[in-house]
């Protein structure tokens, strides 16, 4: 009997505590990033779209050897090997990636594809905006993932001094 009187009471002062701060949060105002005319913030650690990475000479760093894709957990990625010859030379190995594609709407970002690569040839970059219309165009080929990816709306944030920034959480 003793314990119902206390939740009786209890409850209503808890409930008022509750929308107490929804009314708060409320009163704010939103907080709002004014994407893409003020660049975005990511961390450095950010893992975002996949790149291939090239030499400074212009050869392709990846070997073909698909332990990305033997690391990757979700099975995302295909690469098929070729040989090089003296004539068509892609890479400074034996073999190169004829084929590597990569179906991002499967992908987790984990990073393991990476980790994996003897030559850092496969990089995932600070780009967030993998918005496609086409579900076809989620599978970045070679030559997209070849491309040179420095987009205007990202700044990478500098964690040497910490700058709390302007959230929801906070103000």
């Amino acid at each position: 009997m003793l314990n119902e009187v206390k939740e009786v009471i209890t409850a209503p002062i808890e409930v008022a505590k509750a929308m107490g701060i929804t009314l708060k949060q409320l009163l704010r105002g939103p907080v709002t990033n004014q994407f893409p005319d003020e660049p975005a913030q990511v961390y450095p650690r950010f893992r975002g779209r996949h790149t291939l990475k090239r030499y400074e000479n212009g050869l392709e760093r990846c070997i073909g050897c698909a332990l990305c894709a033997a690391a990757c957990p979700t099975g995302c990625i295909y690469v098929e090997a070729a040989e090089n010859t003296d004539e068509d030379r892609h890479s400074p190995g034996e073999r190169y990636a004829k084929i590597y594609d990569i179906n991002m709407l499967r992908c987790i970002f984990c990073g393991y594809c990476a980790e994996a690569c003897p030559t850092e040839a496969i990089v995932l970059e600070h780009d967030f905006t993998l918005a496609e219309y086409d579900r076809w165009d989620a599978v970045y080929s070679k030559e997209r993932l070849l491309e040179p990816n420095n987009p205007e709306y990202l700044v990478v944030r500098d964690d040497e001094v910490f700058v709390k920034a302007k959230t929801w959480s906070n103000k």
